[in-house]
């Protein structure tokens, strides 16, 4: 990939996180939104590719602060109560690098789990981490989890002052799966809502955790602290959906529901 292109990507990125039209409004609250992408009905052409994106108003984290914490990955642990597994592989560049993360999905939905390339930038008082789903040799699918792919799948942060800035999550993703519609329902009114939450106390933790674990070490502001192996990037594929086996889970109840009604 070019340099040319990979600064395209950046700004792609940017501007679907900024773009308002095609997406619909799920959530409204307390300073934070949610959307989905609404396109064009086409019947069982339709794509089953789901698209969300999250906002948050932040008004007493900075931007580098919410910035270090999307990258801590020892950090992670402490917050992000969906995880079940995640850790760092290998490298490729000094803003590049490959990684696996699993997490639970809502009863009776089986777990999913992605290898992705990660990538990131730092532009002035601008922010991207994004990453799509690859293949690597070494880490196969696993039993009893779902491998999802991410299409397309990242964070954009942007200050809009000394200790304030507004934080976009957006996820384009397909699950593996046709997946009921409480499932979409659920995820864009409740979890999303409740993850951008924990972000944001997450970001306000942060300062106070960092001073007790390895307080001079971020090896994603400097490259020279990393210590994950190169990969060379040939032994990287793209992770194609329609190569991974699609899982019909349309039926399921809310784990909830089921439990009401039983």
């Amino acid at each position: 990939m070019s340099l040319k292109s990979i600064v395209g990507a950046f700004e792609d990125f940017k501007r679907q996180c900024l773009a308002s039209e095609n997406w619909l409004v799920k959530y409204d609250n307390s300073g934070k939104q949610v959307w989905i992408e609404v396109l064009p009905d086409r019947g069982i052409n339709s794509p089953k590719i789901h698209k969300i994106k999250c906002r948050m108003s932040i008004e007493d984290v900075p931007a580098a602060t919410m910035y270090d914490v999307i990258h801590d990955g020892q950090y992670r642990k402490e917050w992000d109560t969906n995880m079940m597994e995640s850790y760092d592989i290998a490298r490729l560049t000094d803003n590049a690098d490959v990684g696996y993360y699993s997490w639970r999905c809502p009863k009776p939905i089986k777990n999913r789990d992605v290898v992705t390339l990660r990538s990131w930038r730092v532009k002035g008082d601008e922010y991207i981490v994004m990453n799509f789903s690859v293949k690597h040799p070494d880490f196969p699918i696993k039993n009893k989890i779902v491998r999802a792919v991410s299409l397309l799948t990242g964070y954009y942060v942007k200050a809009t002052g000394p200790n304030s800035c507004i934080f976009i999550y957006l996820s384009q993703a397909d699950p593996k799966g046709s997946l009921p519609k409480w499932v979409v329902n659920k995820a864009s009114q409740v979890l999303a809502p409740r993850v951008l939450g924990s972000v944001h106390q997450a970001g306000k933790n942060y300062p106070a955790w960092k001073k007790k674990n390895s307080p001079d070490v971020k090896a994603w502001l400097n490259p020279k602290q990393n210590k994950l192996p190169y990969i060379d990037p040939a032994v990287l594929s793209i992770q194609r959906a329609d190569s991974l086996e699609n899982v019909d889970e349309s039926s399921k109840l809310d784990g909830q529901d089921a439990e009401d009604s039983s």
